[in-house]
Order: structure tokens, then sequence, then C-alpha cells
């Protein structure tokens, strides 16, 4: 249980206040249950007829020389002296409606502080479970792209999802059990030693027989959880890549292949949740057998004790004894299905933690220095790499205030990887680029990217209206200055014709428009943002020639007077560039005015003549 109270350490703190009452309510319940079963003895004693010691008086409680032993003699002598003396004025049956009245008030007051105990116990599992959500979805958002890079999508949505509900559903609803629990058992206990000590040590030593076979089917659950979890993560890949490629599936007519792979899968999990299920099914009637078998050693043990002739234990007393060692039964019951519940849930935590634990390597310096563009942007012997292979390779490369560079080469030469790394989507593992001087390392991420707007190849968009896609990272945009930059994106027209005009929700990823409209909106939101640095990342390859052609347009008012960066297949696109490098394997093999890339006649003349041909 040691990763379950790691856990509490690390969530509950801030609902401290929640789980103190709950245990104060919890003990209440406990000594009010002890007290209200307690009437029990007298009436036994009253309907069996059994006889109570003789009494000479109310006897005063001896603070001075004060022990557990006198302060129970002294409890069972006023105790016996008030009911011969109520028996004697008013008989039996006065005092069996006294002591129900008594049981009912006392069992009244439980039952209100078990209600109290699980009311305070519910704010804290909600607020944990959404603290988990939370710090999930902060860290996602903080995580560098090289996670995601080495991660299945579907196994991330599979830990945000399934992960999660496990740890609700498992871990924090056993909480009020694991915490309650104990604290009856304690208490039971506490009752149990002061009728006979004896008897309760007999129990104890058959106690921890029954924890540690319960214990043993527990440690094989959460191996087997840990199993289901990721086979679930499985799952959710396979659909999430079955969603992305449904065209590609239907046009290779590969339905029957992603069923069979499917079906394959999704059996293995259902083997798998099975026996997760079997296994959890087996702790109920594993502890009700265990129950039942120690107490009918108790049974016996206790009978024993009452037949022998120097008996410290009477008839009346071991009933009572026997109703609280059954109602520990329950508890230790619970305490084993709650156990069982945290290990399938601490398998999905150890899931979770991989996400919350991984580590951000991009973060702010202690003392951050301030960065902006006056001069120009240089990489200094950058090299870089995925694992093991080196995607850059000592590069240079300088580019000035308000000019316009463009990389070109082939797929994997390593274009992508250079503009990735400016705002510090990757860190650099040797070299370094700076902005002015400013190391970009040395200055805040949030300041860093501040400075850039960035049109990828794919538009990236979100399920909600045109405004706020646009003015999406902007604060207080105003609807001029949207419109205004969807002017400028050529895209105020095919905006204003939809029945809600900016209001109008383009759909999960945009799917409402055409893959023009979409770069168009993508470039509106660069437009709006208007950063002193512009990263183009194949931005008008998507585009039919119409679109192109107004995409172009913008992009040319856009660029003006700003430091802007191209990565282009569509050499037509980067003819006007101030400066065009050439990578190749990870290295700037050429670099010039397209003129003069011509006039060498080498690597971007052959890419020049391939795009004509």
């Amino acid at each position: 249980m040691r990763d379950f109270f790691q856990l509490l350490r690390r969530f509950v703190p801030p609902y401290k206040k929640y789980l103190g009452l709950n245990i104060l309510m919890t003990v209440l319940s406990g000594l009010l249950t002890l007290v209200s079963f307690g009437a029990l003895i007298p009436i036994l004693n009253i309907l069996f007829k059994i006889e109570t010691p003789d009494v000479s008086g109310y006897l005063p409680l001896d603070w001075e020389h004060f022990s557990i032993d006198s302060f129970k003699a002294v409890l069972q002598n006023n105790l016996n002296m008030f009911i011969t003396d109520s028996m004697q004025a008013h008989g039996g049956t006065y005092i069996l409606i006294i002591l129900g009245i008594f049981l009912i008030i006392t069992t009244f007051f439980r039952t209100a502080a078990m209600y109290y105990a699980s009311y305070f116990m519910i704010p804290l599992r909600t607020g944990v479970v959404r603290d988990i959500r939370n710090q999930i979805n902060e860290k996602i958002i903080s995580l560098p792209l090289s996670f995601f890079s080495e991660e299945r999508k579907g196994d991330i949505l599979a830990r945000i999802s399934g992960d999660v509900n496990e740890v609700e559903s498992s871990v924090m609803s056993s909480l009020d059990m694991l915490f309650k629990n104990p604290i009856y058992i304690i208490l039971y206990l506490v009752g149990m030693f002061l009728i006979s000590w004896q008897l309760t040590l007999f129990v104890l030593v058959m106690l921890p027989i029954a924890g540690y076979v319960m214990g043993q089917v527990g440690k094989n659950l959460r191996r087997s959880s840990a199993d289901g979890q990721r086979q679930w993560g499985n799952l959710m890949s396979q659909i999430e890549e079955t969603l992305g490629g449904l065209r590609i599936i239907k046009a290779f007519n590969a339905e029957r292949k992603i069923e069979e792979r499917f079906r394959r899968t999704n059996e293995q999990f259902r083997h798998t949740t099975m026996r997760i299920f079997r296994r959890q099914q087996l702790a109920h009637p594993m502890s009700e057998l265990l129950g039942i078998i120690t107490v009918a050693i108790v049974l016996w043990y206790g009978g024993s004790l009452i037949l022998s002739d120097n008996s410290s234990i009477e008839a009346s007393s071991f009933m009572y004894y026997l109703t609280i060692f059954y109602m520990i039964i329950n508890p230790a019951k619970d305490l084993s299905r709650a156990a069982y519940s945290v290990q399938k849930g601490l398998a999905s935590m150890a899931r979770v933690d991989k996400i919350l634990m991984a580590e951000t390597n991009i973060t702010d310096p202690i003392a951050p220095k301030p960065i902006g563009l006056n001069e120009q942007i240089n990489y200094h012997d950058i090299w870089f790499r995925y694992k093991e292979n080196w995607v850059l390779k000592g590069v240079n490369l300088t580019i000035s205030k308000g000019k316009t560079i463009a990389l070109v080469g082939q797929s994997g030469s390593g274009k992508s990887t250079m503009v990735d790394l400016l705002p510090r989507f990757y860190d650099i593992e040797k070299g370094n680029i700076t902005i002015d001087g400013t190391d970009i390392r040395d200055a805040k991420v949030h300041d860093v990217r501040q400075l850039m707007g960035i049109v990828n190849q794919e538009a990236i968009l979100f399920n909600d209206t045109f405004f706020n896609n646009i003015a999406f990272g902007v604060a207080n945009a105003t609807p001029e200055d949207v419109a205004a930059a969807a002017k400028v994106a050529n895209a105020y027209e095919f905006i204003v014709a939809t029945a809600d005009g900016f209001d109008t929700n383009i759909g999960d990823r945009g799917c409402k428009l055409s893959g023009g409209q979409r770069q168009r909106l993508s470039i509106a939101r660069a437009v709006l943002k208007n950063p002193p640095i512009l990263i183009l990342d194949e931005a008008t390859s998507a585009l039919d020639t119409e679109s192109e052609r107004l995409v172009q347009d913008a992009l040319e008012k856009l660029m003006q007077n700003r430091t802007t960066i191209i990565i282009a297949h569509r050499l037509s696109t980067i003819r006007n560039a101030n400066l065009i490098c050439v990578m190749h394997e990870g290295e700037i093999v050429e670099r010039g005015t397209h003129d003069e890339l011509i006039a060498l006649n080498g690597y971007y003349s052959r890419l020049c003549a391939m795009q004509s041909f």
C-alpha cells in the first residue's frame, strides 16, 4: 500500500480539512456503535433472567488510582445498581422500554455520523480526480513535442480517459472505506479487549492469516490490471489510426484486415478483463468464508472459556462480544474489497504517471533575459538528432531582420527541424541559436514564441467559431481586428457568406471548410498576431491554383518588412527570397539567390529541372 499512501501525499493535502472531518465523524459513529450495542448486555440479562451480581450502592470513580480495570468495574457496578433499582421500582418491562429508547437514540446519532463521514469525503474524492485531470492537461501542454513523437496518440488518450476513470472508480471511491474501516476495526478491537483480552488475543492471531491470503490475491490483480490498461491503450490507438486513415483503408479495400486486427486485440483485452473481474469477484466469497471460519473458531474458544470453572466472561457479555466481532467482519470485507480496487486503480495511476512524471527539458531559465529582434537571427554550429540519427550536422545560418530566407531540399533533409528549433519545440544538442546575440535558451519560452507566427502545411484549427480560431492566442482581439486579418488573408468573403458569419462553427479541425479555406484561416491567425518573425512551413502546398494565388498575395503583403523563413517544395513560391538555402542530409550544401543557384548548376538547379519537367 506504499504507492497508495504516496498518492495520498501528492493529492490529498489541499483537502485535509475534509479528511479530518471524515475521520472525526467516523470515530464518533464507531464509539456510538459500541455504546448502542452495549445495551444488549442488560437486555439479555433481563430476558434470560440472569441475576446481576450483588451490589451495595453506586461507586465513585477514583481518579487518583485510575485504570482501565477500575473504570470497567465501576461502570459495571453502577449499571447493575441502576438496573436493580429500576426493576424493583418499575419492573423489567419498563427497563426494556428505556433500553430500547436508548438504543434508538444512539443509533440515530450513529447513522447521522456515518452519513456526515461520507458527506465530507465526497469533496475530497471529486477534487482529487479533478486535480489529476488538470495536471494531465497542463503536463500535456508543457511537454516537448519529442515526447509525443515517441508515444502513440491512442495510448495517451486511453490514459487520460480510461486510466483516470479507473483511478476515480477504484482508488477514489475506495477512500471512504480505506479510512473508515480501519478506524472501525481499531475501535471494535478496543471494545473487545475491554470485554475479554484473552479472547481478543486469540482473534488477533487468526486475522493476519486471513489478511495474508487476501493480500496474495491482490498482488496478482494489480499485475493483471496493468496488462488490461495497456491493452486498452492499444485498442484506443487502433481506433485513432482507423479514424485518421479511413480514406486509405477504403481506397485499398483493407476493411477486413483492419477488422481482424481490431478483433484480435479486442479478444485479448476481453480475456484479460475476464481474468481481472473473476479475481475481483473472488474477494467477497473468500472474505465471507474466512470470516465464518474465524467466527466458528471464536465461538468454540469463547464457549470453552464460559464453560470453564473460573470463567472471566459472562454469557451475556460473550454475546455482546460476538456482536462486536461480527461487526468487524463487514469492515474487514469492505477493506479487502477496497484493497482489491486500489490495486487495480494503482496500475492505472502508474500509467497516468508516465505522463505526469515525464521530464520537461524545455524550461525557462532561472534568470531569463529579455529578447527581441532588431538585427538578426543566428544559427551557430547546430547539431540535432532524433534518438541515434543526426538530423542536423553543424549548420550555420544568419538571417537578417526583414529578410526572407527559404529552405529547400528533399524530404528528411532537416528543413522542418531547422524551423522547429527556433521556437524551441525541440532543444539543440550542440551549438546555439541567438536572436540579437541572446541565446533563445536564456530567455523565457513564452517570450521567444511571442516573436513568431507559424503557418503549417496542414492547417491546425479547432472545433470553434471563425472568430475564435483567428483570435486564438491573441488577448482582447476586437471584431474589427479579426475582420481586418481575415481580409488580408483573403478569407473575409467566404466567412461572411456563412450563416452566422464569424460566429459560425467550423467543425472538428475545420472539417466544414475546403483545404484552401482552412489554410487562409490559419494565415489570418498569423496576420492578427502580427509577429516580427514569420515561419511558413509549406503553407501553399495544399492549395489549388486559385486559392494559391489568393494566399500568395496575402503572404506577400504579410511578409513585407518582416523576417520570414519559408519551407517550400514549390520552388516557384520562393523565387524572390533574399536567400535560398539548399539542405541535403542535415547540411546546407548550397546558398544564394535563385539566379545564383541556377548558375551553380547543382542541387537547386536539378530540383528546379525536376519540377519543370
